[in-house]
């Protein structure tokens, strides 16, 4: 039994198969998907899917690509939607300065406002940290995000970073880069993390792991994640899956 605490599929990606790939994740021991949105649309389509599927929750929020969408009425509306009962974390969120699809500014009014909204609904935050770690972690501890805890996703920085993150309260998530033969850095995260506060990832339909790189990526795929974690950390698969699926419980609340 395994636990992928963030993938996306409400992403176009899978207009063509969506069902297929759902059930056949599901016949694969995917107990549990957190499917966070990355704007108001795809939140009503993560909530949507969240009411077909038994097995996927959701969570609400503007991703920082988006962020320019940002306003009074879009944060009311992204309100609305986390009072569903399958609604389990406000995100994906935070700041992305490698791209800058949207001004830094508002990237961050964004991410206060939505930090501030979890305080409100207490609610974890999923957080999406690229090229930003001073000024995400700025805002965190200004607008007291710690309260309420979260994941940071896909997890790319260094051993000083996830101190800093794990010193806060937050989770530590690692995905399909854990398997790419240049992540240093990501190896040496793996180790490090207390397996108490590890949670894995697919972030489908991206990021596939090795030997899958380039492909369409999905849940199934995780146990690839799941047996270099293992293998870096010299531990059996089973006990990394286990502490896993129970650690993404204690955080999302997903009824296992």
């Amino acid at each position: 039994m395994i636990v992928d605490s963030h993938a996306h599929y409400d992403d176009e990606q899978f207009d063509t198969d969506r069902d297929e790939v759902l059930k056949r994740i599901k016949q694969q021991g995917v107990i549990r998907v957190v499917n966070p949105a990355s704007n108001l649309d795809s939140a009503r389509k993560c909530i949507e899917l969240s009411t077909i599927y038994d097995f996927l929750y959701c969570a609400v929020g503007i991703h920082p690509h988006d962020s320019k969408q940002f306003s009074k009425e879009t944060m009311l509306s992204i309100r609305e939607l986390a009072s569903f009962k399958k609604v389990v974390a406000i995100g994906e969120i935070g700041l992305d300065y490698h791209y800058d699809f949207s001004p830094q500014d508002i990237q961050k009014k964004c991410f206060a406002a939505h930090i501030q909204l979890a305080l409100d609904l207490k609610l974890p935050l999923i957080i999406h940290n690229r090229e930003a770690h001073k000024d995400t972690l700025d805002i965190i501890k200004s607008e007291k995000g710690y309260a309420v805890s979260g994941v940071f996703h896909c997890f790319s920085g260094s051993i000083e970073l996830a101190k800093e993150v794990l010193d806060m309260g937050f989770y530590i998530s690692l995905g399909g880069a854990v398997t790419f033969k240049n992540a240093k850095k990501t190896v040496e995260v793996a180790k490090y993390v207390p397996i108490d506060r590890l949670l894995v990832e697919t972030d489908s339909p991206y990021m596939a792991p090795v030997p899958y790189r380039g492909k369409r990526n999905d849940s199934g795929y995780l146990h690839e994640i799941i047996k270099k974690i293992s293998e870096i950390r010299n531990t059996d698969f089973d006990v990394i899956a286990e502490a896993t699926v129970q650690n993404a419980n204690r955080l999302f609340g997903l009824g296992l």
